[in-house]
């Protein structure tokens, strides 16, 4: 993996996944390089100089792109705009959970994205799914053609990024381009769903896939035989948990096997593995909606799939890095091993060789990401 600050596994992180996802290295250069020194000095210390260091960059990509838009050229302007967007999107996850105006940047966050659909991407527009008296906000690519029901895939991110991070990785634009929709969530202890509604986390993922089924079930563009589900980090868990007990789902990715991710937490409270934010402690209170450790450490115990997944039914991929230090290459094991009533279950382990070793194959995204594309068209067009 590219490591630009070294020794720094988190700010790295955040920094690859960044270039991986419409990023230019000139601009990514020149928000990093005044805080470089701070890096040495541990994760949690100078999140707050990340922040303003990105942001001077995101403000004068903003600038520009007001003065294309001006001048007519959308494109261009667009392009700009989702730069800065994504920008601020990695600099806002890497802020503790209670740092001063966060949520007033991730707001700009959501104003630069609007821009960026309404000038170059007319086809993904912002959706909310009804949840128990609330919304789980989203965003919807279209690749519906005419009368033409297409299939779709709900896509739930992890523990810190948001549906703003899943745009970025261009996910949902391979799908289009193999005539597939895509659903991006906020699921409950997530993004807008969290910062904006405060809506936490919960074991029971299964009742916000009902809620997304159930949206997508009611749109007349969309194949309602042929909806699956993706979950990458957290959404690891998340997916196959789902997958398991809503049955209306026809196939399930967990992009980043999770399957004990309770005992994973165990093991960072002994400092073994890496984290994926600054703050960390902070930032799991605050998803799953915590006061105290040891609350939250008894509530992720029953975060694990053992007995979950031999219950998943329909096609199940796994896909997972050989170097990922956040979550071991075993579970991906574990999950496949168990997964014995699935009709059609495949583990793809993504090597450093290659690339894609890292978590969710944040060192080669795309690479990562078009597998599994190619994977979900392949066994759609089988279904049929």
């Amino acid at each position: 993996m590219f490591e630009y600050f070294p020794g720094n596994y988190v700010w790295n992180l955040s920094v690859v996944a960044t270039l991986n996802s419409g990023g230019l290295i000139n601009e990514v250069d020149r928000a990093c390089r005044p805080i470089r020194d701070l890096a040495a000095r541990g994760s949690d210390v100078g999140t707050a100089e990340f922040m303003a260091s990105w942001t001077a960059v995101a403000d004068d990509l903003t600038v520009r792109a007001v003065a294309d838009e001006k001048g007519g050229h959308r494109r261009a302007a667009g392009q700009k705009y989702q730069r800065a967007a994504n920008y601020l999107a990695q600099a806002e996850r890497m802020q503790s959970a209670h740092a001063p105006g966060r949520n007033t940047v991730y707001q700009r966050c959501l104003e630069l994205q609007q821009k960026v659909f309404d000038l170059i991407d007319p086809a993904t527009t912002r959706v909310a799914v009804p949840f128990e008296g609330s919304t789980l906000p989203a965003y919807y690519t279209d690749a519906s053609t005419g009368d033409h029901r297409t299939p779709c895939i709900v896509m739930w991110n992890g523990l810190d990024s948001t549906k703003e991070h899943m745009y970025a990785s261009n996910f949902a634009q391979e799908l289009a381009t193999r005539g597939i929709s895509t659903l991006m969530v906020d699921c409950p202890g997530s993004g807008e769903a969290l910062r904006l509604q405060g809506l936490t986390a919960r074991v029971e993922t299964e009742d916000w896939a009902a809620a997304c089924v159930d949206y997508l079930a009611a749109r007349d563009d969309v194949d309602n035989t042929q909806i699956g589900l993706v979950g990458w980090s957290l959404g690891g868990y998340y997916a196959p948990r789902a997958a398991a007990f809503e049955k209306r789902l026809a196939l399930c990715v967990a992009w980043g096997a999770n399957h004990n991710w309770g005992a994973v937490q165990r093991r960072r409270i002994e400092r073994e593995g890496e984290n994926p934010v600054p703050h960390y402690w902070d930032h799991v209170l605050w998803v799953w909606g915590e006061s105290d450790i040891d609350a939250f450490i008894s509530k992720a115990d029953a975060v694990h799939l053992d007995g979950v997944v031999e219950q998943i039914t329909v096609p199940f991929l796994i896909a997972h890095g050989e170097n990922d230090r956040q979550i071991p290459a075993a579970y991906a094991h574990r999950s496949y091993e168990q997964a014995v009533n699935s009709p059609k279950r495949e583990l793809r382990i993504f090597t450093a060789a290659e690339g894609g070793a890292e978590h969710i194959g944040l060192d080669h995204l795309s690479h990562v990401s078009v597998f599994i594309a190619d994977w979900i068209a392949d066994t759609f067009r089988e279904m049929s």
